[in-house]
């Protein structure tokens, strides 16, 4: 599976707002410039979320964004799935798409694969974005220092 810039700058964007916004609404102005992703981009990605109920907009001088219910209460996949972000290890248009796809050897191929997304789907499934503000990842036992905590 490989996570596209939408599923990636959704949470990042969403780990910035439940950070932050205890000082009250975020702006994506804020979000852009200390995330280093566009504002542009930003909207795309924050109208998908307000539809889909995770966030809400604030209107108005020192307008912005919050979310609509604790950050606890939020899983990752909600965030994936509002972002149209799929979670599978093996896409539809790459010939292998269930058992009923390409050769008997694909088919059988494609347990391994849907088997994968099914743990993909669980791990993320698993996770709140509360989990992910306050680090509460635990590391892959197979490769615990896979990557590093940075602290600002």
């Amino acid at each position: 599976m490989k996570l596209s810039t939408k599923g990636r700058y959704a949470v990042v964007a969403l780990v910035h707002l439940a950070r932050t916004q205890d000082s009250g609404v975020v702006s994506l102005g804020e979000i852009a410039s200390s995330q280093q992703i566009s504002s542009a981009y930003l909207e795309q990605l924050f109208l998908k979320l307000r539809k889909a109920g995770i966030v809400e907009a604030v209107r108005g001088p020192g307008g912005g964004y919050r979310l609509v219910k604790p950050s606890e209460d939020i899983q990752i996949t909600q965030i994936l799935e509002a972002v149209d972000e799929p979670m599978k290890a093996v896409t539809v248009r790459s010939g292998l798409s269930g058992a009923s796809s390409g050769t008997r050897e694909q088919s059988l191929a494609n347990r391994l694969w849907e088997g994968l997304s099914a743990v993909i789907y669980v791990h993320l499934h698993n996770h709140s974005l509360s989990d992910v503000v306050n680090n509460r990842m635990d590391p892959c036992p197979a490769v615990p220092a896979l990557l590093n905590f940075v602290d600002e």
